[in-house]
């Protein structure tokens, strides 16, 4: 039988690998398209995004979180949570689809309305594929999800290239988003054995919906945090401005988002089935914590001083804009995964009134950044950004250091070292950035090598205890692999 250390590992190993190939494919698609579309048109589908999250938002209610928490899950839960799945789905392509004159009206842009009506329809595929997805979430099995979620996107992503060649211009995008939760929903289906019966179970539900429903209204705060901005600067500013946020908030968000979104899908039913081994469950959580900050922190800050090369040399002379906007949102991004590892324990515990408090905590915060932005301007909205990220976090950790005996000073502790080398690395590289007289390209392609190298060096030289969990893991899954080779040869 395979240890839950070893599934972890192997969760960890296969969606991390499924986020990273996946980020990357759409980073290529998306790098293709920045150079044959305009900020404008990136700016007009980043008007819709928040509509479109608080309606996904509402469809999975908290449930699929509910059913990986519980242990004994049955065909009557998975059932029940489909059809409630499906039905909002339906329900919110419909508010959407009555709405979407008003909401082409608020922003003044015509051509929101016939968008909004083929996007929306992303809501019901998507509804379709919550509890497949949950349940291969719930068994650790990540391989699965990576073949699909890989497929999936160079499939929509070839077709919205070819879109954007044939002058569809921001069609191309909204097409591509659509066609990509097809695929996924379509693959998800034929892989999958679990089908739905003709059940409905009200127990199952209330049971599952008084968990989830905190969750629920948590994600909904969270998601209007995370979206809230794109609706500001559509409305107080213009479509170009919101294009180039859009794209800096891309390249931001793309490595912290995909080494957060890895770790909280395996995390939480690893962690889960640990919830009563409190040395376990808090030993558990400092290795990650260790060893997945300092990873983002030297990805985040190294970005952050690449910023104009990588730009430039990727998507060209007109988005440079959007260069002092993706430094500092590098810096809102480095709490990402140190927030959502911290409410983890939270939903770990079963704390989901303590998970909905904190989110209601932060989107109060976030009401003097949004002001700021309005009446300063995007960049002092993205400074205020970063100091409400940071009054944030010492709040999540406060309260889930309770549930585990590890202090907000214990865990400031162990992140500090990641926190120092990784700053020490982004300064080394900025600086070549700065009297290297060679072409955008090059500094691109030497700087990567050197702040990694210039990492390993000093991480290894301080033997800073987040690198030597990362080199644990890489010799377990070796070690895993070496083992499984004779029973297949």
């Amino acid at each position: 039988m395979i240890s839950l250390k070893h599934k972890s590992i192997s969760g960890l190993f296969w969606s991390f690998t499924e986020s990273t190939a996946n980020q990357i494919v759409q980073f290529i698609i998306g790098i293709i398209l920045a150079r044959l579309l305009s900020p404008k048109e990136f700016g007009i589908i980043g008007m819709i995004t928040v509509f479109i999250a608080i309606s996904q938002s509402f469809i999975d209610s908290g449930f699929s979180q509910a059913l990986i928490r519980k242990t004994d899950c049955n065909q009557r839960d998975y059932t029940t949570v489909f059809y409630f799945n499906l039905l909002v789905g339906i329900l919110f392509y419909l508010i959407l689809f009555v709405f979407a004159a008003d909401i082409s009206q608020f922003y003044n842009e015509p051509i929101l309305e016939d968008l909004i009506k083929i996007l929306g329809i992303g809501l019901i595929l998507n509804a379709f594929a919550i509890v497949q997805r949950t349940i291969l979430v719930k068994n650790i099995d990540f391989k699965l999800q990576a073949k699909i979620t890989l497929s999936s996107s160079v499939l929509s992503g070839v077709i919205a290239i070819i879109l954007a060649f044939k002058g569809f211009g921001v069609w191309s995008l909204a097409i591509r988003t659509v066609l990509n939760q097809l695929f996924i929903s379509l693959f998800l289906w034929i892989n999958n054995s679990w089908f739905p019966t003709f059940e409905f179970s009200v127990k199952s539900f209330k049971e599952l919906f008084s968990f989830g429903s905190r969750l629920l209204a948590s994600g909904l705060i969270y998601t209007v945090y995370r979206n809230i901005f794109y609706l500001i600067i559509g409305k107080f500013f213009s479509a170009t401005e919101l294009g180039f946020y859009n794209q800096a908030d891309r390249f931001s968000g793309m490595p912290s988002q995909n080494i957060n979104f890895s770790v909280e899908r395996v995390t939480y039913p690893t962690l889960s089935k640990l919830q009563n081994q409190p040395s376990n469950l808090k030993s558990g959580y400092k290795r990650i914590l260790k060893s997945i900050t300092l990873i983002n922190f030297i990805v985040m800050l190294g970005i952050a001083a690449i910023a104009q090369p990588m730009i430039l040399t990727l998507i060209g002379n007109k988005w440079l804009p959007s260069v002092p906007y993706l430094q500092l949102l590098c810096i809102v991004n480095m709490t990402l995964p140190l927030h959502s590892l911290n409410l983890n324990l939270l939903k770990v515990k079963g704390r989901s009134d303590l998970f909905l408090k904190l989110e209601i905590i932060k989107i109060i915060i976030a009401i003097p950044v949004i002001l700021v932005g309005i009446f300063m301007g995007i960049k002092a909205m993205i400074v205020g950004m970063i100091f409400s990220s940071f009054i944030a976090y010492f709040i999540n950790s406060y309260y889930s250091s309770k549930l585990i005996d590890y202090s907000v000073s214990e865990q400031f502790k162990d992140i500090l070292p990641n926190f120092v080398i990784s700053l020490f690395v982004a300064i080394i590289v900025f600086i070549m950035q700065i009297f290297i007289p060679i072409s955008a390209f090059f500094k691109l392609i030497i700087s990567i090598p050197i702040g990694f190298g210039i990492a390993i060096i000093f991480s290894n030289l301080f033997n800073i205890d987040g690198y030597t969990e990362i080199k644990n893991i890489i010799k377990e899954l070796i070690w895993k692999k070496r083992v499984q080779t004779p029973e297949h040869s």
